[in-house]
């Protein structure tokens, strides 16, 4: 993470459009590994990117946000599942809620709202990027899908309604709150 370049592009978007009054954080990666074979580079990679990347996104655009704007940072559910392969990835998603939570009460003196959104398994071509074959992809997906009581992965629209919404001002009452889209798949962990 480079947070002179992180400043340098605050800077560009207080000279183009000045005070911001939407932020949302979505960047993320996803490197799955066994607990016990996790190596430091994956550890700080996912930490660096899912964590402190979302931290400092934040920490630097907070002198261009408006008094009233919304924040909405991109989590997961895995911060509360128990998948096998994410400890780290999950711990960096977690931490990213809890640092939400915090700062929800902290940025209110500004009527800065900030939630998170932590979805569940949704349609993109994350699985392919990791070195996985399209084999294994089906596979996987088809053994998701089953978990998913609504019995279909999410589409990226349906991230994007939920962000809409707690951008706009018909969620000025809520901040500090996590919003699970995952299909019900986070209620259906007891049947699994």
């Amino acid at each position: 993470m480079n947070l002179s370049a992180l400043g340098d592009l605050v800077g560009q978007v207080k000279n183009e459009f000045g005070q911001l009054d939407i932020l949302f954080v979505n960047a993320g990666v996803f490197m799955p590994g066994p607990v016990g074979q996790i190596t430091e580079k994956v550890f700080d990679t996912q930490m660096a990117i899912n964590f402190k990347g979302a931290v400092f996104t934040i920490e630097k655009f907070l002198s261009i946000l408006s008094n009233g704007a919304s924040i909405i940072n991109l989590s997961s559910i895995n911060a509360y599942t128990d998948m096998p392969n994410t400890a780290i990835y999950a711990a960096s998603k977690a931490a990213l809620n809890a640092y939400t939570r915090t700062a929800a009460t902290e940025l209110t003196p500004r009527e800065i709202r900030i939630n998170s959104v932590n979805p569940g398994a949704i349609s993109t071509p994350i699985f392919g990027k990791i070195g996985m074959q399209e084999e294994q992809i089906n596979d996987f997906a088809n053994a998701i899908q089953n978990r998913i009581p609504l019995k279909r992965f999410g589409q990226s629209e349906d991230i994007a309604n939920l962000v809409t919404f707690l951008a706009s001002d018909d969620a000025s009452f809520i901040t500090g709150s996590e919003y699970n889209i995952d299909g019900g798949m986070n209620i259906n962990l007891l049947l699994s």
